[in-house]
């Protein structure tokens, strides 16, 4: 009994660990005026990135001011991060029954709560679909065989409950939705999976989780024949039209058309570490960044732009990865930090700043770093015969070789402090307004 018991709770140990290195986040947008509560679930298959890009766009660029959105942009963040439908099987097939011993029992346990939170009203499941859903059959790419571009219900009714006219509901999204999408084929049908009849696949679902626990729930499916910006846009058309159907009042930061969502998936890469001291931009980075200063021997300390950043130890390197793209490896080179510094002065165009550490700064022409006693500047790819600490000098685009910049573009270049052997941090200066100089083309992997 004894052997059992000890080997019961380093399985437990072990599962807890492994839902506590891949957790997902729940990001409330809270609003002043009273309202509804819509929570938005994405990512429970890892390869579906036209859903978890939607909510993460939800999260960043999205204000509620009336009622509240409840947003799990990452619900199954290592087979998001690991490019599967399911490291550990298909996590959307774990919720009529999950064993202890499952690595994601955890997880799903976590989210049944969040679902049945009190103040949840209505909840979306984010799917990419394939082909183009049809209610009779048309071809192999549309019809009842297949779930892209539909909005999904397991009933038409659930009754007691505030929003329990599924059909109803799902009618009116989908109509305010359509009016707004152009192309015929591109528009949204509703697709009644009868799952209390029999249907046992549906019956594992999130969706019919809810819906046992007398909560209105609707899965979106955008189609795989979409590029995944496209998918996105059309995640967020129907998000939209929850809210507008809901009474849910909001902002966004964007003008919703494809360009715009394809920008900011494509754009939003941002990662500070240990605390926010150094800073990347990684639009366009390179695939290695060399020489990054890092803590030995103690986990990696960083934020990220969006929810869909993780830095990952590959023990020779970390591996910066943003959803189901790869965005750049970090070599590290190991120091003692010292935190002594928060700011720099420079010089801009003959303009004088004062910068702090982990910011970027544009250059037009020049800058210079002003003296920092008893610290050493070290700006990378520049160097000058005589000099420990490259403060005082007047640097222009040209005295810094490109190759080493952080992205590919040869603009963007570290300016990093020193006290002694101890790193500081750093500040990126960016020569954006320079032409480019001519160079072989670089050929940029696709999102996703």
């Amino acid at each position: 009994m004894l052997r059992l018991f000890l080997c019961t709770a380093s399985l437990f140990l072990s599962v807890f660990a492994h839902a506590q290195q891949w957790d997902f986040t729940l990001h409330k947008h809270k609003s002043a005026e009273p309202g509804p509560t819509l929570l938005v679930i994405g990512g429970i298959q890892g390869d579906e990135p036209g859903g978890f890009n939607a909510a993460s766009l939800l999260i960043t660029d999205y204000v509620i001011q009336r009622g509240e959105v409840w947003v799990v942009p990452n619900l199954n963040f290592e087979s998001i991060i690991k490019r599967s439908r399911g490291v550990h099987g298909d996590m959307n097939r774990k919720f009529k029954g999950i064993r202890q011993n499952d690595p994601e029992f955890q997880l799903v346990e976590k989210i049944k709560s969040i679902i049945k939170d009190k103040q949840v009203d209505i909840i979306l499941n984010l799917h990419d679909g394939s082909g183009f859903y049809r209610p009779k059959y048309v071809d192999k790419l549309h019809g009842p065989q297949r779930w892209g571009q539909s909005l999904i219900i397991d009933q038409a009714q659930l009754a007691g409950v505030t929003y329990g006219r599924l059909d109803t509901i799902a009618s009116v999204i989908t109509q305010q939705a359509n009016l707004r999408i152009k192309n015929k084929e591109h528009r949204y049908h509703i697709k009644n999976t009868q799952t209390r009849r029999g249907n046992v696949e549906m019956e594992k679902t999130l969706t019919y989780y809810a819906i046992q626990n007398g909560k209105a729930a609707f899965g979106i499916e955008a189609s795989k024949s979409f590029g995944t910006h496209y998918r996105a846009y059309y995640h967020l058309q129907m998000i939209e039209s929850f809210m507008q159907y809901l009474g849910i009042e909001f902002e966004r930061d964007l003008e919703l058309n494809i360009n715009n969502v394809k920008n900011r998936i494509d754009n939003n890469i941002k990662l500070a570490l240990y605390e926010k001291k150094m800073f990347f931009d990684m639009r366009n980075v390179r695939d290695r960044l060399r020489y990054v200063p890092m803590k030995k021997g103690e986990p990696i300390n960083f934020s990220a732009s969006n929810p869909l950043i993780a830095v990952l130890d590959n023990k020779r390197y970390y591996n910066v990865r943003y959803g189901n793209r790869s965005v750049t490896k970090l070599l590290p080179q190991y120091f003692d930090f010292d935190s002594s510094l928060d700011s720099i002065s420079l010089l801009v165009d003959g303009v004088k700043k004062e910068v702090k550490l982990g910011d970027i700064v544009s250059v037009d022409k020049r800058f210079v770093v002003n003296r920092l006693d008893g610290y050493r500047v070290n700006i990378i790819g520049y160097t000058k015969k005589g000099y420990k600490s490259e403060h005082g000098l007047p640097i222009s685009h040209r005295d810094i070789k490109p190759k080493f910049s952080i992205d590919k573009q040869g603009k963007l270049f570290r300016v990093e402090i020193y006290k002694q052997n101890q790193f500081c941090g750093m500040v990126l200066v960016d020569f954006s307004d320079q032409p480019v100089a001519a160079a072989k083309a670089t050929k940029v992997n696709p999102i996703f």
